[in-house]
C-alpha cells in the first residue's frame, strides 16, 4: 500500500475510533512498549547446539522437515535478525539451555556457565535486544520420565544443579543487558497411565524447588517463573507439575506463574485466569501458543483465544505486569514465516485490545446497560483495525500485507533453501 493511501486510511480509522472515545495515537504508543520474547527453538526444531544432541524426549514432538532449518548458531542468529526486521517494536529473545555456544566440547547440563552464553550476550548487545532463558529438562539420558521429582536422589541432584546454573546464567543476562531476564522452569515429569503415588512425586518436586529457589538472586536481573501442564505425550494420566501445584508454590514463594495457552484443557479460558491471578501475584508470564485438541504448539494466529487474552490484560491495566513470550514449533512450514506470523498476530491482538473503549464499556456495565455494552463490543469487531496496524508498521519501517510474504519467500530463496 502506498504511503499516501496508508495515511488516508489511518486518518479515517482514527476518526472512527474517536467516535467511541478511543485515542489511536495513545494506543500505538502503548503498543510500541510491548516486547514479545521470541522463542529461539522455532528456528531449529528444538535441536539446540549440544555436540551430543539426540532425539527429542520428554513429551516434545516436532512435526515436519521443511527445508532450511538452522544448523548452527550463526544461521539461527541470521534468521532471528531477519524476523526482527519484519516486526514493529522492540523485542526479546528466549533461549533454552541447549542453545549455548559449546563449540565441539560436550558440556553436560550440570556444568554450564555464563561463559557458554557470552557470545549470545555480545550478539544481543549488537542487535539491541534483551534475552530470557529456560532450563532444558528434557532430551537427556537423565530425563527419562522424571527429573526434579525423580525418586532417584542422584537424578534430582543433577537437575537441581542444572536449574541453579540456569538461574545464574539468567541473572548474568539481566545484568549485562540491563533488563531483568525471565527464567522459566518447565519439567516433563509424569506418567502415561494410572499413578498411585502422586503425593510422593509432588513432595519430591517441592523439595527440589525449595533447594533451587533458596538461592536469592538480584531481582533487578532475574524474574523466576514456573510453568504447569495438564498432560503431555507420555504423561497423559499424571503430570507432577500441575496447575494447582505450581499455583500454590508460586504464590507461596512469590514466583511468577507461567500460563501456556496449550497447557490447559481445550475449552478452558486462559484469559479468565488473568484477573484472578493478578490479585495475588505481582507479575505473570505468558507463553502464547495455539493448541488444537492438545498441546500441539501450532503457530499463533489472530483468533478469539489470543484476542481475549490481550483484552483481559488491557482491561485489567496490567500491561506492565505481564511478560509475553511465544512457544510454538512447526517444522512443516517455512520456519521464519512461522515466527513472523505468530509474533505479528500476537502484536495485532494487543493492538485490537488497546483500541477497545474499555473505560466506556466498564461504565455501561456498571450502569447495567448490558445491551449497549454488547452493541459496542460487536461494533469493535468490524472497525478499521487494519488501517491502524498498517500505519503503525509504516511508522516503524516494517513491511505490511503481501510485502511480508514477499520478504519471507525472498529470504527462503536466497538463504534457507541453500542449506
Amino acid at each position: 500500500m502506498k504511503k499516501r493511501n496508508t495515511h488516508a486510511a489511518y486518518e479515517f480509522a482514527k476518526e472512527q475510533y474517536a467516535n467511541y472515545g478511543v485515542d489511536t495515537e495513545k494506543a500505538l504508543k502503548l503498543l510500541s512498549n510491548i516486547s514479545i520474547s521470541l522463542h529461539c527453538w522455532q528456528g531449529d526444531d528444538v535441536t539446540g547446539f549440544e555436540p551430543k544432541a539426540g532425539d527429542l524426549t520428554g513429551g516434545i514432538a516436532v512435526t515436519g522437515n521443511h527445508q532450511g532449518k538452522a544448523r548452527n548458531i550463526s544461521e539461527l542468529r541470521m534468521d532471528i535478525e531477519k524476523v526482527l526486521t519484519l516486526l514493529p517494536g522492540n523485542h526479546r529473545l528466549n533461549l533454552h539451555a541447549i542453545y549455548g555456544d559449546f563449540g565441539k566440547k560436550y558440556i553436560d547440563r550440570n556444568e554450564i556457565t555464563p561463559a557458554h552464553y557470552k557470545s549470545w550476550v555480545d550478539w544481543a548487545k549488537s542487535e539491541k535486544i534483551k534475552l530470557d532463558f529456560n532450563a532444558t529438562c528434557f532430551s537427556h539420558p537423565k530425563a527419562d520420565g522424571f527429573t526434579l521429582s525423580s525418586k532417584d536422589k542422584a537424578i534430582r541432584e543433577f537437575w537441581i544443579e542444572h536449574v541453579r546454573r540456569c538461574r545464574e546464567i539468567t541473572a548474568y543476562f539481566g545484568k549485562e543487558l540491563k533488563s531483568a531476564s525471565v527464567h522459566n522452569l518447565w519439567i516433563p515429569d509424569g506418567m502415561k497411565d494410572m499413578t498411585v503415588d502422586k503425593f510422593t512425586y509432588r513432595s519430591l518436586l517441592k523439595e527440589s524447588l525449595d533447594a533451587i529457589y533458596k538461592t536469592k538472586l538480584n531481582s533487578d536481573y532475574i524474574k523466576d517463573s514456573v510453568e504447569s501442564k495438564l498432560f503431555g505425550i507420555g504423561s497423559e494420566s499424571f503430570v507432577v507439575g500441575s496447575h494447582e501445584f505450581y499455583m500454590g508454590y508460586a504464590l507461596q514463594k512469590k514466583l511468577m506463574m507461567c500460563l501456556d495457552m496449550g497447557h490447559f484443557h481445550p475449552t478452558e479460558s486462559i484469559a479468565d485466569k488473568i484477573s484472578a491471578l493478578l490479585l495475588y501475584s505481582d507479575e505473570l508470564m505468558l507463553h502464547v501458543s495455539r493448541g488444537i485438541r492438545w498441546d500441539s504448539d501450532h503457530i499463533v494466529i489472530l483468533n478469539d483465544d489470543v484476542r481475549e487474552l490481550a483484552l483481559e490484560i488491557v482491561r485489567a491495566n496490567a500491561l506492565k505486569r505481564i511478560n509475553i513470550g511465544l512457544d510454538f514449533f512447526d517444522a512443516s512450514v517455512n520456519r521464519l514465516g512461522a515466527w513472523v506470523i505468530g509474533a505479528r498476530s500476537t502484536l495485532k491482538a494487543f493492538l485490537f485490545a488497546l483500541l477497545e473503549p474499555s473505560t466506556e464499556l466498564k461504565k455501561l456495565e456498571g450502569q447495567g446497560k448490558y445491551i449497549d455494552r454488547l452493541a459496542i463490543l460487536e461494533d469493535m469487531k468490524t472497525m478499521p483495525f487494519d488501517a491502524v496496524w498498517n500505519y503503525y508498521c509504516e511508522k516503524e519501517n516494517v513491511a505490511t500485507g503481501k510485502q511480508v510474504l514477499e520478504e519471507i519467500n525472498k529470504y527462503e530463496k536466497q538463504i534457507t533453501i541453500k542449506r
